[in-house]
């Protein structure tokens, strides 16, 4: 082998563990989530809808929460998707990310916007998700507090498997799409009792 041949291979030898490490630390900074400021969400959200003319679907959630998921899986039916496009611009904001050890998952500002919306419960519990529908203007129409006499805040309804929690749920929508026709509801409530029966 010749010097010459004899240098690159040497010099390949130190280059690839040098690219190497530059590939996987790229692909490690290109996987890690980029977690936005809860205002600047809600502000996207706002320019957005006010472009669209719709309302503002907000949602509180967490990695953690099986019934965040569930909602996420209810939102993503096809039918329910042409609905929702249809009437609403939707936003997620994490929160609540320190109950499993992840609190660096949380929109920064997050919590803040929970209280603003009245997420947080008389003793300082959080309801997750929590929805708050929102006109094109970012102001509060409904939440996922369903009124319960007795309960000066409500009863937090998650996600609506109950009579009583779908029937809330299905005022909120109608709060921010005014325009929801009777067929429309009626898909919404059916996917609504099975992805959560």
């Amino acid at each position: 082998m010749s010097r010459t041949m004899v240098g690159m291979t040497l010099a390949m030898h130190k280059l690839l563990p040098c690219a190497a490490l530059v590939f996987a630390l790229s692909a490690v900074a290109t996987a890690a989530p980029k977690i936005g400021k809860s205002d600047q969400v809600l502000a996207d959200a706002k320019a957005k809808a006010a472009d669209q003319h719709k309302s503002i679907f907000l949602i509180f959630g967490a990695s953690w929460c099986p019934e965040c998921h569930t909602l996420d899986s209810f939102l993503e039916a096809p039918e329910v998707r042409q609905i929702f496009d249809k009437y609403f611009v939707i936003a997620r904001l994490s929160v609540a990310e320190e109950l499993a050890g992840h609190p660096n998952l949380n929109n920064p500002g997050s919590d803040t916007l929970l209280v603003k919306f009245g997420g947080i419960g008389p003793n300082g519990e959080v309801g997750l998700p929590y929805v708050v529908v929102l006109d094109e203007k970012a102001k509060g129409l409904a939440n996922s507090n369903r009124p319960v006499k007795g309960k000066a805040a409500g009863e937090g309804i998650g996600f609506p498997t109950e009579p009583e929690e779908i029937a809330w749920f299905l005022s909120m929508l109608t709060k921010g799409a005014p325009s929801l026709t009777p067929e429309e509801a009626r898909v919404v409530e059916q996917i609504l009792r099975r992805v959560g029966g």
